[in-house]
């Protein structure tokens, strides 16, 4: 079969790479074109554009580069006609791919076949905002392969609109990450220049520039406040160096190059900016503090209350349904509430023994579905079935 996957973004690129060995074992025919960046690239096929020429987040970056970006888009709905696949899979970025979608309905139509097939695989989050988007799924995209399981309640239940969870990527990258490290905390600290008798509370400060700018310096204060733990950053691997250099400068923190996974393995309490690193934080068993910091707090507190969809901004909160881990974001984000809120959950705090137990509902939702096995098993069946 022949698979054309449109990854707009590092975390696209990991998943969807993952995707591809998966079809492959299934398929060892498979071919791939892509759209996508370097882990797509290392399992085998022909990448067409690097997600860094694609990835414009924001309201500013996107209108300075609309030129740009509908070059892309016209560069790969003629690609995508002129490759003829089997099948597309849109991996998440939801502007760019939904796009793609709407010219592959058209497409279908205007060749009067049934090929190429749409798998969208990791639903955007139009749950949180944009449901309007739901009446393009339902036109575009013939099978949804979701990744948190209450996705499969929102669209079945409130739209109407039938869905494949398949299980969690993160998850499973936890799970075989915990299966195979069994390096001791004192050759960890030895190896990062850490007190090997001081606990750890890990810094996730997030994956893009901003919210590093935003979220570090007040994470870095609160560190100030207990000098009973050693603070330590995972670093972005898309970020330089430079950027936490700077920040770290005249403070005792320390940071890890591409070790996240093993800093929450060793941490103790992690303060978490809000995104996929919540649950990865939770199924390490740490507990974590969430922060956000917004601009206009007030407006966006207002925003949050009145117009986004959901009641929590974390993914382990979402999941779990539950106020598992306190969101201090918009206007509660501050360095005294982060101060409080850690309290709380380093040993002997009053929330940390029952944020352990709610992380086990976490995880009993998540399942144990390998997501990529799951979503090339009803990729391939589906076409199989089409010959």
């Amino acid at each position: 079969m022949k698979y054309y996957i449109i990854a707009g973004e590092a975390s696209g690129d990991l998943h969807a790479s993952r995707l591809m060995r998966s079809l492959r074992a299934i398929d060892p025919q498979a071919e791939f074109r892509f759209f996508g960046g370097d882990k797509m690239k290392a399992v085998g096929g022909e990448m067409v554009r690097h997600y860094r020429d694609t990835a414009f987040m924001g309201f500013l970056p996107v209108i300075t580069h609309l030129p740009t970006i509908f070059r892309n888009l016209s560069l790969c709905k003629r690609d995508i006609a002129r490759w003829q696949p089997d099948a597309v899979i849109p991996v998440d970025y939801a502007g760019f791919n939904l796009e793609i979608c709407s010219f592959l309905t058209s497409l279908r139509k205007k060749m009067r076949t049934p090929s190429p097939h749409t798998f969208y695989y990791i639903s955007p989050k139009i749950w949180a905002w944009k449901e309007w988007r739901i009446k393009n799924f339902k036109r575009d995209v013939e099978e949804m392969l979701c990744i948190l399981p209450f996705e499969k309640t929102f669209f079945e239940e409130k739209h109407r609109y039938p869905v494949h969870y398949v299980g969690n990527p993160t998850a499973e990258e936890v799970r075989a990450f915990k299966a195979q490290y069994d390096i001791p905390f004192s050759d960890f600290c030895a190896s990062n220049s850490l007190h090997p008798s001081k606990p750890v509370v890990a810094l996730l400060a997030g994956s893009r520039r901003h919210e590093i700018d935003d979220n570090l310096p007040a994470m870095l204060q609160a560190a100030a406040h207990n000098a009973d733990y050693q603070y330590v950053v995972a670093c972005a691997p898309s970020i330089d160096l430079s950027i936490y250099e700077r920040h770290l400068a005249g403070t005792q923190v320390r940071y890890v190059e591409n070790q996240t996974y093993a800093l929450l393995h060793h941490a103790t309490a992690a303060i978490v900016t809000s995104g996929t690193a919540t649950l990865e934080t939770a199924l390490f068993g740490v507990p974590q503090v969430v922060c956000y910091k917004t601009v206009l707090p007030k407006v966006y507190r207002w925003a949050f209350n009145h117009i986004i969809k959901c009641r929590y901004i974390s993914l382990v909160n979402l999941i779990a349904d539950n106020n598992v881990a306190e969101e201090l974001f918009a206007d509660r984000f501050s360095v005294s509430n982060i101060v409080s809120a850690l309290n709380a959950i380093l040993p002997g705090g009053k929330r940390r023994e029952q944020m352990l137990r709610d992380y086990k509902t976490v995880g009993e939702r998540i399942g144990s579905t390998s997501a990529p096995d799951e979503a090339a098993r009803i990729i391939f069946g589906r076409l199989s079935r089409q010959e």
